[in-house]
């Protein structure tokens, strides 16, 4: 069984084999929890993410993790949904963002992964449902996966993220 793990920091600072990163279309870097993966693995990431991109939202695309610290050995880079309102699938797409990147981690031979929380920044998401979703999705995707963290940067998503744990426990 996979462990799920939710903590509060900089994932950037994580000890896993990926990190995942809630990335635009382009895969070229942004604002938020992207731009802060995309400065700790320097230039290379944004070079490798125009090389594969664009990504559509929902699915994830992996590139080597260049300057981070290993363990990490790669980026899984996944789009979500802009909230608009929650009734144009919204929720789908989010839960296909976390399906897809936990399928492409195992592709790559991970057992660990870092995830933030997608979509719940300048995307507009509501934190409490994005977490409900997270945790429902990665509790059943079958995965290889030894070990899930949830990195919540602030405390109200650590918050969240450990209400949700335990309504779907």
């Amino acid at each position: 069984m996979t462990a799920i793990e939710i903590v509060q920091g900089d994932i950037t600072r994580e000890h896993v084999d990926v990190i995942v990163t809630a990335a635009n279309e382009s895969l070229l870097g942004g604002g938020g929890v992207d731009g802060a993966i995309h400065r700790a693995a320097g230039p290379r990431l944004a070079q490798a993410g125009g090389a594969i991109g664009p990504c559509e939202p929902g699915d994830a695309m992996a590139t080597p993790a260049f300057d981070l610290d290993p363990p990490v050995r790669h980026v899984i880079h996944t789009v979500g949904p802009i909230w608009e309102g929650g009734h144009h699938g919204e929720a789908d797409v989010l839960a296909s963002c976390y399906r897809r990147s936990l399928q492409l981690a195992d592709t790559l031979g991970a057992r660990t992964i870092a995830f933030p929380a997608i979509a719940t920044g300048v995307y507009g998401f509501p934190a409490d449902q994005a977490a409900q979703i997270a945790l429902a999705t990665i509790r059943a995707t079958p995965t290889a996966l030894q070990r899930v963290r949830l990195v919540a940067f602030d405390e109200d998503t650590r918050k969240h993220l450990q209400a949700a744990a335990v309504r779907t426990d």
